[in-house]
């Protein structure tokens, strides 16, 4: 079974992306975490490794992902969006106290997509669900 590094960059080399070490690592990063990280968060995860490496690297490479069709960026209009490599269909709910993101799964709303095309006239590109709450970090406990 081929994993997913080599499934992305086995993409990225027919698209003539090269792999730098850089590259690498923040592909591989985003390919372990289930956290989706800001372009901060990675380049603190990865500034020991790689010295020389500034946050404009981290987003260049980000950019090349999106592009290439590897990640998806979560923008929340405040400059914190936050990365995920998990392509899949699936949905997030969201901390409204700290701004953790976990996933969750649950049917694919095609159905929303058909409808608003129907509506609109529009040539429906995909959409985005989220659900917002209280983490279990944040909601406090009540002794009853």
């Amino acid at each position: 079974m081929i994993s997913r590094f080599a499934e992305a960059v086995d993409k990225l080399k027919t698209t003539g992306v090269r792999m730098t070490p850089q590259r690498h690592a923040v592909l591989q990063f985003l390919l372990d975490t289930v956290s989706h990280p800001t372009a901060d968060e990675i380049y603190r995860a990865l500034e020991s490794r790689f010295p020389s490496m500034s946050v404009a690297t981290v987003y260049n490479n980000l950019k090349v992902f999106i592009d290439s069709g590897l990640v998806r960026e979560l923008a929340y209009g405040d400059s914190s969006s936050r990365f995920d490599a998990d392509m899949s269909n699936h949905y997030h709910a969201k901390c409204t106290h700290c701004g953790k993101l976990v996933d969750f799964n649950y049917p694919a709303l095609d159905h929303v997509e058909s409808s608003a095309a129907d509506e609109t006239g529009f040539k429906i590109q995909g959409h985005r669900f989220e659900v917002y709450g209280t983490c279990k970090n944040c909601t406090p406990v009540t002794i009853h």
